[in-house]
């Protein structure tokens, strides 16, 4: 936590953050424009607050696009904000805020750190063993590229041809559609008529599991995307993967998942 503190001491990268919750996924040509800095003024800061996890980096094509992170927000408001149950703090509260925003790009990024290892969380991540116990899911796929996959939620059961694999790399990538909001899964979670509607009407999306060795943790980079602007189901995925891969995390480096994790889709 140290380098989230002196990361944000800087007057300068506190802009950087700004800008980027004012408008997410920004370029390095954008981000200098933007702020009318230079350039390589722009990239050492950029370096400290990716290296304090502030921000991830996503790439589009040749581009590099940055993202607010919410993951050490989230620890720091764990480890004091919510053990003592203190009035929220001026300061954190107001980047925390901004970070849990929804994002201006139609997708969602998250990156965190975990002390496991690659093998552990591809296990985490596919082995129904571990998904019902952070997740509240299972799948039911060979995990090869192009293979359906079925979600099972508690009693409720997702199958759709278009629920399928789309990149595979053990320990390295994972990608796969999103799952069908189907009548069903409107009931278990109580959605309103309205808002079940909405769901239906929007593009399918994806998610991708980026798995990287970093020292003795790895680095784990999600990101969820295939939204169209101004979606309902990205505000509420938004939400949700934050908990999501808190549980995670805490499931892979203590043996127990958080205990107010949500199953899926009600949040994530």
């Amino acid at each position: 936590m140290d380098e989230v503190f002196k990361a944000l001491a800087d007057p300068g990268r506190r802009r950087l953050l700004d800008s980027l919750n004012a408008r997410n996924g920004q370029s390095l040509r954008e981000l200098c424009g933007e702020l009318d800095m230079a350039r390589q003024s722009v990239s050492k800061h950029l370096a400290v607050l990716e290296a304090a996890n502030l921000i991830t980096v996503a790439r589009q094509g040749r581009e590099k696009l940055h993202y607010l992170n919410a993951e050490p927000i989230n620890a720091i408001s764990e480890r004091w904000i919510n053990r003592y149950h203190r009035e929220r703090v001026q300061a954190l509260a107001e980047l925390k805020r901004a970070l849990e925003e929804p994002m201006t790009k139609p997708e969602f990024v998250y990156t965190t750190y975990i002390n496991t290892t690659p093998e552990k969380l591809w296990q985490a991540l596919t082995d129904p063993t571990f998904t019902k116990r952070y997740w509240s899911v299972t799948f039911d796929t060979d995990w090869a590229v192009g293979s359906t996959m079925t979600w099972h939620m508690g009693e409720v059961t997702m199958a759709d041809p278009a629920q399928v694999i789309l990149e595979s790399e053990p320990y390295r990538r994972l990608s796969y559609t999103w799952h069908t909001v189907t009548p069903e899964f409107a009931e278990a979670v109580e959605l309103s008529d309205e808002l079940y509607e909405k769901l239906r009407s929007e593009p399918r999306s994806k998610i991708t599991f980026d798995i990287e060795p970093h020292g003795a943790a790895v680095k784990l980079t999600v990101v969820h995307d295939g939204f169209e602007p101004d979606s309902t189901l990205l505000e509420m995925v938004g939400q949700g993967w934050t908990e999501l891969l808190s549980s995670l995390k805490t499931l892979l480096e203590t043996g127990e998942p958080l205990p107010s994790a949500q199953p899926a889709g009600q949040s994530a």
